[in-house]
């Protein structure tokens, strides 16, 4: 149940989906990977909207070159774990949200057991081998996957639905080459909130979600687009995995 602070903090919200909307938010469990350019905006959203549960991973330390554009680590914070970084403002912003904050490697060995029983997994990764064994854990769960990645003045968003859309590693069957990108801090800050309102939206049940379609932003044009693609029979993620649409 909400409390009395709690339903005037969510007034606003309330008038859009009910009380019944603000405690499924509440009660939702979330799975964070990463707390940098993308986990930050997302981390922050989710915790204003006032998502009960969130489950922060990421092995970084908060360093100089990080703060253009992960706006939850602050000059006081540089050598600090990222995770704790975010862990001390989000409890900050909004007390009535639980945080769970693990200063971890996320790999083959310990992802299914770190995801736990979350209801939904938000890849805010900078690499596609952390994104494609998201991508793999949140179809053996059975639960969505909401990815964004950035470059630039670029980025990119879509939602995978297990059983329902095409997968990640249907439109990315092959990992683009590795490197230290430039950035421009807006742009993980526009992708990670537009994951943060599919997070919202699915956990409400509305809207249209971004499954089988791709998201992109191109910041200098100040456009965006939707590219539409379907599941591919011969992805070893989700190609034998009947649809139940």
């Amino acid at each position: 149940m909400l409390s009395e602070v709690e339903l005037e903090r969510y007034a606003r919200q309330v008038m859009l989906f009910g009380q019944d909307g603000q405690e499924r938010l509440k009660k939702a469990r979330v799975f964070i990977a990463g707390a940098g350019g993308l986990g930050c905006p997302v981390a922050l959203y989710l915790a204003v909207a006032g998502v009960g549960y969130m489950r922060v991973v990421d092995k970084d330390i908060a360093e100089r070159s990080n703060l253009n554009r992960q706006v939850l680590h602050w000059e006081q914070d540089i050598g600090k774990e990222k995770v704790v970084s975010v862990e001390e403002k989000l409890r900050t912003v909004n007390p009535h949200i639980e945080i769970d904050a693990l200063c971890q490697v996320i790999d083959g060995s310990n992802v299914s057991e770190l995801v736990g029983d979350a209801d939904l997994i938000v890849d805010a990764m900078d690499n596609y081998a952390a994104r494609y064994l998201l991508n793999r854990t949140a179809h053996e769960k059975g639960i969505p996957l909401f990815h964004g990645a950035i470059r630039g003045f670029d980025g990119q968003a879509m939602t995978v639905i297990p059983g329902k859309s095409a997968c990640l590693s249907c439109i990315f069957p092959c990992a683009p080459p590795a490197e230290v990108f430039p950035v421009v801090g807006v742009t993980p800050g526009i992708i990670g909130m537009i994951q943060a309102n599919e997070v919202i939206k699915y956990l409400l049940g509305v809207g249209d979600l971004l499954t089988d379609r791709l998201l992109v932003w191109n910041g200098l044009a100040a456009e965006m687009e939707t590219l539409r693609f379907g599941k591919r029979c011969d992805c070893e993620i989700c190609g034998h995995v009947p649809d139940s649409k």
